[in-house]
């Protein structure tokens, strides 16, 4: 090693430390204490023996094709699925699971929980199942619940296709991510929710009406109920 190289080599395990630390923090500090050395001699060592931080990978999804979304001739053909968040009146987050059938806009259901791990969606997804039939297809993002082994194995079990959006494609999912603006105004920004039994209960009265009474645009004006009757 050359002298020189040593010199500066010393100097930048001197600053550092214990915690990572990138190039341009690196040679701000060995300048502090060496005044004298430049930036590009700082940055030659730190790349030529090994102080560059490795870099972390995010884990990508290979297979992803894209999925436009198309709208069915009757229900029960796709259902979509998606997570919203919001907080009751002490702080505490709590989530909630909103399906919407593609045919009639229709909301099967949401579900208020303050955690819903692939267990409890599959649980709820049951109930939805025995009171209003079996989907052909079931239309989510990429998020862990619906990517984890139990989940793909009740959709395996229950012969229902997996239609994942195209990753960073949220219109894929359009219609439910229109259903939860809606939601997002009428309920979760517009009350308080002392706990979440009084969340579930304001949701389930305006759910009611949302599906029975308020007119949508895209069913010519038609309720939900209307439209598939």
């Amino acid at each position: 090693m050359p002298e020189k190289d040593i010199v500066i080599k010393t100097a930048i395990e001197s600053v550092l430390g214990n915690s990572r630390k990138g190039r341009t923090k690196i040679i701000r500090l060995v300048q502090k204490k060496n005044p004298e050395l430049g930036t590009s001699q700082i940055r030659r060592v730190y790349e030529k023996y090994g102080f560059t931080l490795s870099r972390k990978f995010r884990k990508r999804i290979k297979d992803n094709p894209a999925n436009p979304i198309e709208i069915p001739f009757n229900r029960n053909e796709e259902w979509a699925i998606d997570f919203m968040s919001d907080a009751l009146l002490n702080g505490r987050r709590i989530r909630t699971l909103n399906v919407v059938d593609h045919y009639n806009r229709e909301c099967m259901g949401i579900k208020i929980a303050f955690n819903l791990p692939s267990q409890a969606v599959i649980n709820y997804l049951e109930d939805r199942l025995e009171l209003q039939g079996k989907p052909k297809a079931i239309r989510t993002d990429n998020g862990p619940e619906f990517r984890s082994k139990l989940f793909q194995k009740w959709l395996f079990d229950n012969n229902i296709i997996w239609n994942r959006i195209q990753k960073g494609k949220p219109q894929q999912n359009a219609i439910v991510e229109r259903f939860n603006k809606t939601y997002r105004e009428d309920v979760l920004d517009a009350n308080l929710f002392e706990n979440i039994q009084h969340a579930q209960a304001i949701t389930d009265t305006w759910l009611d009406e949302y599906n029975t009474q308020r007119p949508h645009q895209s069913l010519n004006y038609k309720t939900p109920t209307e439209y598939a009757a």
